[in-house]
């Protein structure tokens, strides 16, 4: 029997951008890989992150190898994204976090996908993203530390004190 993602991730996959060996999410949609998929659509697929930042946290990726989501065609991009939708509300009914956390990356895994963390206060993912808006926002305040005035009025002081 054929397995009927993976059929889909062959008709769906063009010439420069068919399954590639090695690539994990390829592999899975193949067949050849384990996955925990937890909803799909006719181009991508929600399955469960194995390296998990939160209990229930998903990734969702397109059936076609493309590694930048802005590579996707309009009708891969809208499939990913209203999958993510769906797949955001489901975890939030399951395990009511506060909201789904999403971003989306293809560097390290060459294959866009889609995270979805479900993010409460205080929990790992939260204070991760709070530590990289603080230091978001610190670079005004490193940027002023380096103003010549500054500077001139710090050696001032010091030379008083």
């Amino acid at each position: 029997m054929v397995d009927p993602v993976a059929r889909n991730a062959r008709d769906s996959a063009g010439a420069a951008d068919s399954p590639r060996r090695g690539c994990v999410f390829c592999e899975i949609l193949a067949g050849r890989a384990p996955g925990f998929i937890v909803h799909q659509n006719d181009l991508a697929v929600a399955l469960l992150d194995i390296n998990p930042l939160a209990r229930g946290h998903c990734l969702v990726i397109p059936r076609r190898h493309v590694p930048w989501w802005h590579e996707l065609t309009e009708a891969e991009t809208t499939a990913a994204f209203q999958l993510a939708r769906t797949t955001a509300t489901r975890i939030m009914a399951v395990f009511q976090p506060e909201f789904v956390a999403m971003y989306v990356r293809g560097r390290r895994i060459p294959h866009t996908h889609i995270f979805l963390v479900p993010t409460s206060q205080g929990e790992p993912f939260d204070r991760h993203c709070n530590a990289l808006e603080g230091f978001q926002e610190g670079v005004a305040a490193l940027a002023r530390l380096q103003d010549r005035d500054q500077l001139a009025q710090v050696q001032q002081r010091l030379g008083r004190a």
